[in-house]
């Protein structure tokens, strides 16, 4: 039995020491999830953008998983004479919310709550009760990108999504031919 006891203590020890930080290591815990999706343009918009670098606007958009943002994205620009029209779902009891960083290339569309799914919005975070349209302006930086996890609470948690995210620093300067629209009450019959 002491035999037994004694080869434990000797395996307990080595476990614990292979598990013991070693000099120069790094205490961070790097937190990863698996993106979906691409940072590639729609077809019908790759004439409309160039691919550029710019680290700060990129790191601005990417985020932690569970804390929302882009899980990945790639840097843009409009270039001259593009017509590309962006659409952002808002929060009407927050004025400064129309022109946020969140935009998408489509038209909000289909159940609210799979909106709020495909593109990780928390319900404390906005009602979508109203919609911006906008053209953006020739010259203007976009990180387009696919949605990071979000806790909303300890009772709803969105995954990683592929819907595309387009954002922007600024947007309130960085758009044209705007155009408000109110959300109105529609019930659909559950089949």
């Amino acid at each position: 039995m002491k035999l037994i006891i004694i080869g434990l203590s000797a395996v307990l020890l080595s476990a614990c020491s292979s598990f013991q930080k070693q000099e120069n290591e790094p205490t961070a815990v790097v937190l990863e999830s698996a993106c979906e999706g691409s940072t590639a343009l729609p077809a019908q918009l790759t004439e409309s953008f160039m691919a550029i670098e710019d680290d700060g606007l990129l790191q601005s958009a990417l985020g932690e998983p569970n804390k929302g943002k882009l899980c990945q994205g790639q840097v843009y620009q409009s270039k001259a004479n593009a017509q590309v029209t962006v659409y952002r779902a808002w929060n009407s009891t927050n004025p400064n919310s129309q022109f946020g960083q969140w935009w998408a290339f489509n038209v909000p569309s289909g159940k609210i709550a799979q909106y709020r799914s495909d593109f990780e919005i928390c319900y404390q975070w906005s009602p979508l009760d109203k919609m911006v349209t906008c053209d953006l302006k020739a010259g203007t930086k976009v990180v387009v990108g696919n949605g990071q996890s979000a806790q909303c609470s300890d009772y709803l948690t969105y995954p990683v999504s592929s819907a595309q995210q387009v954002y922007m620093l600024d947007a309130k300067n960085a758009m044209e031919n705007c155009k408000e629209f109110d959300g109105v009450m529609s019930w659909q019959a559950i089949k």
